[in-house]
């Protein structure tokens, strides 16, 4: 079980890092081209790779009708969902009410799992996610301060971000449910496909987009688009499905708390900001969390 953790705090690892990633290409594009043009990058990179293993398993399932609506389903109400809901969100709204609301997606996930997984929410599982709670939630003080949710200004974009959350919520729950007749890269692709079909309209209306953008990009945005391409959307959700083929997505959720922990990490490392008592506290108390999961969690 620690080698799945292990995967999944190198999946978390990653995407602490896609704010970063975002505030060097924010000056060449606008928010639903940073969101997608590397994703549409992500799903042509991947397709040689499903090709070449479904040849290789020439006993590998075939998608039907019912099983690429489950697609669309996952691609549309999970992908587009989360990444168009945080998008728009944050930028209708404060960041830190981004980052606030996003620690919502490992209770939704719990929530949905037992619904969508008939998984169980064991006394274990519920103070876990409890405990990983307050321990975000001490890192987030800052956020906390800043967050404003009640003015009407903001209205609009925290449901937004609320959608995001619950997209991202959705897609990892309703994917782990496919697992039983596909493999993790067939699901991921697949996926991908269809919500690439669905954004692309949307891009082309919303943000029209021209490859002489890429004319003005210097080595760190190059950099960024590469690590959002690559990573972001293709190692991070690969080691993330690898390690939910073992384990039950409650379990799995925990260790979404993980993010703004190397988040604080990468941000004192990178950018030279200081870690205050509170991080140092919240850190501790995410990392109990999870390995509470990790060494007593036996009901998968």
């Amino acid at each position: 079980m620690l080698g799945y953790f292990s995967l999944l705090a190198a999946a978390s690892l990653i995407w602490s890092a896609q704010g970063t990633a975002v505030k060097f290409l924010d000056r060449h594009m606008g928010p639903i081209a940073i969101t997608f043009v590397p994703f549409y990058i992500t799903t042509v990179l991947f397709v040689p790779l499903l090709v070449r293993k479904r040849r290789a398993n020439p006993d590998a399932v075939r998608p039907t009708w019912s099983d690429w609506g489950k697609f669309v389903l996952a691609g549309v109400g999970g992908q587009v969902l989360a990444q168009l809901g945080m998008t728009w969100g944050i930028s209708k709204s404060l960041a830190s009410n981004g980052a606030v609301l996003n620690l919502m997606i490992p209770v939704i996930t719990a929530v949905l799992a037992s619904f969508l997984l008939h998984e169980k929410l064991t006394l274990l599982r519920v103070a876990s996610l409890a405990i990983g709670l307050v321990g975000v939630l001490l890192m987030s003080a800052e956020d906390l301060r800043q967050a404003s949710f009640s003015e009407m200004k903001y209205i609009a974009g925290n449901g937004l971000i609320l959608v995001g959350t619950f997209g991202s919520a959705f897609y990892n729950t309703y994917c782990k449910g496919l697992l039983r007749r596909f493999q993790e890269i067939e699901i991921l692709i697949f996926s991908y496909i269809t919500a690439s079909l669905a954004s692309l309209p949307l891009l082309i209306w919303a943000e029209p987009f021209r490859l002489s953008v890429f004319a003005a990009f210097d080595w760190k945005s190059w950099a960024a688009f590469a690590f959002l391409a690559i990573l972001m959307y293709g190692a991070s959700m690969l080691f993330f499905f690898a390690a939910l083929e073992h384990l039950d997505v409650t379990v799995a959720s925990v260790s979404l708390y993980l993010v703004p922990i190397f988040g604080v990490f990468l941000a004192a490392v990178l950018l030279g900001e200081r870690l205050g008592a509170l991080a140092m506290i919240g850190s501790g108390i995410v990392l109990f969390a999870t390995l509470m999961i990790v060494k007593y969690d036996t009901s998968y």
